[in-house]
């Protein structure tokens, strides 16, 4: 007995240790992935963004095929369901287009605001498409943070036929195609192995990108050429680094820091093309980062698994190399 409860004791003492751990390469993976973001913003001033799409899939998946490797080599992608990575990759290819394209129109500060109403899409998708039950107040949190979204994006400023502008709509679209595919992911992943839902899906989005490339192609220089393997090992090392976090802290650790994209996107955003966010873009942060911690706060209470959606970098991650599954995103709970 004794003995038992040492172990117990010991274990307890461990778990803060592991959760700063799992923190801090959480932390890191945003600012990796903030960086990506960075050199597709750069590059969009001069390539289409199907052709940097093309790019960021195609050089992720160097770092990706060491995951493999670690997590059992080709055995680990067989799969039963191809149709499954097949859809998914479909529209994660849609979504990361729309959150590249973005990147184009508006500071990078503005498109991680309008990113982080992911939960809120999660939340809302979650009843039609996984069953589930959302009660009044999560509902009400989704409301609440909808009308953030509306004091960042201003709707009747200009744009798409005088309502929105168009970099704020592809914003909404990733954020939509986001909670679209946790839920798909959320579906499929009891049966798949980590190894096949990243992969796969990467492999549909070099496909589609590089049929479409044909037509918009331009021809990079070599210091651009580098530009465009950055973003791809950067987007694939901080998908790793999102796993390994995963694997060693609880989502409802780790997923408020997410929100620390917002501070990378204001500080690029300065640093590189003197963009500051308005007060109206304050405001609706506020006020949708509030709401979707209290939707995490619930599934928390409710026993749930909160997705790890709410920075704009952990959309695009999964939208072009996706996260790995881990037994938090599945509901269970994961060795230590």
């Amino acid at each position: 007995m004794a003995v038992t409860s040492t172990a117990r004791d010991g274990a307890a003492a461990a778990a803060p240790t592991t959760h700063l751990r799992a923190i801090g390469l959480y932390c890191m993976a945003i600012l990796v992935l903030s960086l990506m973001d960075v050199a597709i913003k750069w590059l969009s001033a001069d390539y289409h963004t199907l052709q940097i799409l093309f790019f960021r899939a195609g050089f992720a998946m160097i770092p990706l095929a060491f995951l493999v490797a670690r997590g059992g080599g080709i055995a680990a992608l067989r799969t039963r369901r191809p149709g499954a990575h097949l859809l998914r990759g479909l529209v994660g290819t849609a979504t990361a287009f729309s959150f590249f394209f973005s990147f184009a129109y508006l500071p990078l500060a503005d498109a991680y605001a309008i990113a982080f109403a992911a939960p809120l899409f999660v939340t809302a998708l979650s009843v039609p498409l996984l069953g589930e039950r959302v009660g009044a107040r999560r509902w009400s949190a989704v409301a609440v943070g909808f009308c953030g979204v509306l004091l960042i994006v201003r709707p009747g400023g200009g744009g798409i036929d005088g309502f929105v502008s168009i970099g704020a709509a592809a914003a909404l679209a990733g954020a939509f195609g986001y909670a679209l595919m946790v839920g798909l992911m959320r579906l499929h992943s009891r049966t798949e192995s980590p190894a096949a839902i990243t992969v796969y899906p990467t492999l549909v989005t070099l496909a589609v990108s590089g049929l479409l490339l044909a037509g918009v192609w331009t021809r990079p220089s070599l210091a651009d050429l580098g530009l465009l393997a950055v973003t791809g090992i950067l987007g694939g090392v901080g998908t790793i680094l999102l796993a390994a976090a995963l694997r060693g802290g609880p989502v409802a650790v780790l997923a408020p820091f997410e929100y620390s994209a917002m501070v990378w996107g204001v500080a690029f955003g300065f640093a590189i093309w003197g963009d500051l966010p308005d007060g109206w873009t304050w405001a609706g942060t506020a006020v949708v980062v509030a709401s979707g911690l209290y939707i995490l706060h619930r599934e928390h209470r409710r026993g749930g698994t909160a997705p790890t959606a709410g920075a704009p970098t952990a959309p695009v991650a999964a939208a072009s190399v996706e996260a790995p599954a881990t037994p938090e995103d599945q509901g269970e709970e994961a060795p230590r």
